[in-house]
């Protein structure tokens, strides 16, 4: 690796920490937050008439829960645990509106029950944004165009 690739790099790294390090001294959120959201909402999620046959797919909750945590730890914390594709795994599943207007629902819901107000509207907002990136991508594959409507949710 170069010199100059490595300083990059490091560079990178430490602006990382000192937004990660920002985020948390603004919200509050922890890795223990982080899993308990994940548990409860996913609980949540499985149990859900909705959304609860999509999920239904899973063959190890308890991988997949780590799998979560590492996400929004990354989402969240700039942690860079999570080295998946999300959207890769989601399409295949016929996702509609419908189903992440319910999806939100529930982690909104549940965000605001486990998160100080700074942390879930940190959350919240970044859900949103996934919601509508994976609703617009759906739409993509299906022929058709989706325009972002979650974030300007009230």
């Amino acid at each position: 690796m170069s010199d100059r690739l490595k300083a990059e790099r490091e560079a990178a790294a430490a602006r990382r920490s000192l937004l990660t390090q920002d985020a948390i001294e603004r919200t509050g959120i922890t890795e223990e937050m982080i899993a308990e959201l994940v548990t409860r909402f996913y609980g949540r999620v499985r149990e859900d008439a909705k959304l609860g046959p999509v999920f239904g797919v899973v063959q190890n909750w308890d991988e997949h829960l780590a799998k979560l945590r590492d996400f929004w730890s990354s989402v969240v914390l700039m942690s860079g645990r999570y080295h998946g594709s999300p959207m890769r795994a989601h399409l295949p599943l016929g996702l509609a509106g419908d189903h992440f207007d319910r999806w939100l629902d529930l982690f909104e819901q549940t965000a605001r029950e486990v998160c100080p107000p700074a942390a879930a509207s940190l959350f919240i907002d970044k859900a949103r944004r996934i919601a509508d990136s994976f609703e617009m991508a759906s739409a993509t594959v299906a022929g058709s165009i989706a325009a972002p409507r979650h974030v300007l949710r009230p």
